[in-house]
């Protein structure tokens, strides 16, 4: 089993809208693609303007097949669209228990 760890740094103010647009456009297609979302959160402390997404996935490969899929797929590029103005970076890890 891996965990992907996706932190996406939003501009000022752009948590709100971001989860908006999540909510209408992002959150169906990715759970039913990617499957399994163990945690969506937002840290207290730190760097405010972030979300962190913790996916779980069987393996490295059942990854790389889910995440192509979903790039693949038309509802999520226009989400992708609808949110890249908000977007100030991302950053992924994949991490495996210990």
């Amino acid at each position: 089993m891996i965990i992907e760890m996706r932190s996406y740094t939003l501009t000022p103010g752009g948590v709100r809208e971001y989860l908006r647009l999540y909510n209408e456009m992002g959150r169906a297609v990715q759970g039913e693609i990617l499957g399994d979302l163990v945690a969506l959160m937002q840290p207290e402390s730190g760097d405010l303007n972030q979300l962190v997404f913790l996916w779980r996935y069987e393996s490295y490969d059942e990854r790389v097949r889910r995440r192509r899929i979903l790039m693949e797929d038309e509802r999520f590029t226009a989400f992708r669209k609808a949110v890249r103005p908000l977007m100030v970076s991302q950053h992924s890890r994949l991490l495996t228990a210990v």
